[in-house]
């Protein structure tokens, strides 16, 4: 019997190695790795680990029975006295066992007596009691495993360890009888003529076995549907509280979509970070930022409000897939640096530079990468005019310069910059000409030293209080200049070199006036004035192409 037990042991110290070892798997052999993954992981495999696990306790809980001595007690007196077994009572064995001096040897056990066989019925309870440790397995399985433990245990009880249980009745029966009567009183009492003056009442074990078990087995099925309907309220809160979440991380997410959209993601996140007030200005003064206006210039000659045209909406329907593609292009990986301010109308303002992500303080790439993008809106527009049979014409200005950047509004925030900068930018884009991109001689440095090439334009009227000088794009092309270096400084004073570009575009101007007299006209007046006429500054310009 020792060694089932060892062996019982040993299986199950290794049963529970092996499930242990998934906790800390690293630790561990590939093989075991394996086995543990394969237990733990499939349903299947621990239910049947489980099952296997508590037969084993449950061979261990009884198998030390069929070592106990079984000869029936009632029998082996009987025959000894050479009587029948219904006239051996609790009586005649107190009465034998008071007389005898050294107890009941009539009957010598030939093995173990076993005189406490409720130690194999707890033995069978705590085997029941370990089938509601593994949650693996359904509580129908356990009832019906529990069950079978029970019908198993109950055979045992009632057919070939009987005796066990009947001998035990006998002897806690005879031992209940009152201890204080003297040898003399029990020797007098004749057991064969004699009722036993001694009434004991007991409940037979054979009869409380079956109702304990059976009890318990109800308990445990209970327990075990109470365990599951938990786990399974536990597993729908779990996943209703799983689905609450990835909804609010989607709603989070959109909240966090839509207000990107209406500001830059630096601004948007200085206003998730932490609480503000209402009336708290946000603002950010920016060195040199690159500033672009593109207007559809005859836009408003193509709306028109009409029945076929359901009253305009049809002309708003093309004019938001036009802004759409815009906003398609500066969402592209290459524009990244770029930032939309807001639409106008059907002028479509972007800058670029605005925060220290997006700034290039030494190679300008924030700047050329707008430059970029408005040569991208005009080859989309001539696309959309292609597609839509129409003829929209585009002016783009440029500028670069210090802004300051805000939010203004503590409902429906409008997130833009302000600056003379962004003042220049628009008169780019209003004197600009259809189909080409207008910009000033601080972007026209920039954009020569990276290798862009542009043509002068002329001189034209500018409303303004300052003298500028301004160039503009004509051909969407670009060579590199090697190694030359970008140096720019952002203010509206051209640096020496650009000295020969005013002579080089005064040179043209001369030759303007000696070959068209109304463009000699136009340029004398220019720089003599007209009195009694708001001052108009005639500003110095020149027509630069990429």
């Amino acid at each position: 019997m020792l060694g089932i037990y060892i062996s019982i042991f040993f299986i199950l110290a290794n049963i529970l190695f092996i499930c242990a070892i998934y906790s800390c798997i690293k630790l561990f052999p590939a093989a075991m790795q394996t086995v543990s993954k394969k237990i733990v992981q499939s349903r299947t495999n621990s239910t049947l680990v489980g099952v296997f696990t508590i037969i084993l306790v449950f061979i261990s809980a009884f198998v030390n029975m069929f070592a106990c001595d079984t000869t029936s007690l009632a029998s082996c007196v009987a025959e000894k006295l050479n009587t029948s077994a219904a006239l051996v009572t609790p009586c005649l064995i107190r009465s034998l066992n008071v007389s005898a001096e050294g107890g009941l040897e009539i009957c010598p056990s030939r093995g173990p007596s076993c005189p406490f066989p409720e130690y194999f019925s707890y033995s069978v309870l705590l085997t029941l009691l370990a089938c509601s440790v593994f949650l693996q397995i359904s509580s129908i399985g356990k009832l019906a495993l529990m069950l079978l433990i029970q019908l198993v245990f109950l055979l045992l009880v009632e057919w070939p360890q009987v005796a066990l249980f009947d001998n035990a009745d006998l002897f806690v029966t005879s031992n209940a009888i009152d201890l204080n009567e003297t040898s003399a009183q029990w020797s007098s009492f004749n057991e064969t003529t004699n009722q036993c003056p001694f009434v004991v009442t007991k409940v037979s074990l054979r009869v409380m076995t079956p109702v304990i078990l059976t009890v318990f087995v109800l308990a445990l099925y209970l327990h075990a549907q109470q365990v599951e309907s938990t786990a399974r309220l536990d597993f729908l809160w779990k996943l209703q509280a799983t689905e609450e979440k990835e909804e609010m991380e989607e709603l989070q997410a959109y909240n966090r979509r839509l207000l990107h959209n209406i500001l830059p993601k630096d601004v948007a996140a200085h206003f998730l970070a932490r609480e503000r007030r209402n009336d708290e200005l946000y603002y950010q003064s920016c060195e040199c930022v690159a500033v672009m206006f593109a207007s559809i210039s005859n836009f408003s000659e193509f709306y028109v409000e009409l029945e076929a045209n359901s009253e305009g909406v049809e002309c708003l329907r093309l004019l938001n897939e036009i802004i759409a593609d815009f906003d398609e292009i500066i969402s592209e990986e290459k524009f990244r640096q770029l930032e939309k301010i807001k639409t106008i109308g059907s002028t479509y303002m972007a800058a670029s530079g605005l925060n220290d992500s997006t700034y290039d303080r030494k190679g300008r790439s924030h700047i050329t990468a707008l430059a970029d993008y408005a040569m991208r809106l005009r080859e989309q527009m001539k696309y959309i005019n292609e597609h839509s049979f129409n003829n929209f014409q585009m002016k783009i200005g440029l500028n670069i310069g210090p802004v300051v950047a805000g939010v203004i509004g503590a409902r429906k925030p409008q997130y833009d910059i302000w600056g003379n900068t962004v003042n220049v930018a628009s008169r780019m884009d209003s004197t600009g000409v259809p189909d080409r991109i207008q910009v000033t001689t601080d972007l026209h440095q920039v954009l020569t030293y990276k290798g862009y090439v542009l043509e002068c334009r002329g001189v034209v009227k500018v409303k303004a209080r300052t003298r500028i000088l301004f160039f503009s794009i004509f051909i969407a092309s670009r060579r590199f200049l090697g190694a030359r270096a970008a140096v720019t400084v952002c203010h509206h004073q051209p640096p020496p070199p650009f000295q020969r570009s005013i002579f080089w575009c005064e040179r043209k101007m001369k030759e303007l006036r000696s070959v068209d007299s109304s463009m000699k006209k136009k340029i004398d007046e220019g720089r003599e004035g007209k009195k009694g006429k708001k001052k108009h500054v005639l500003i110095l310009t020149e027509y630069c192409a990429l």
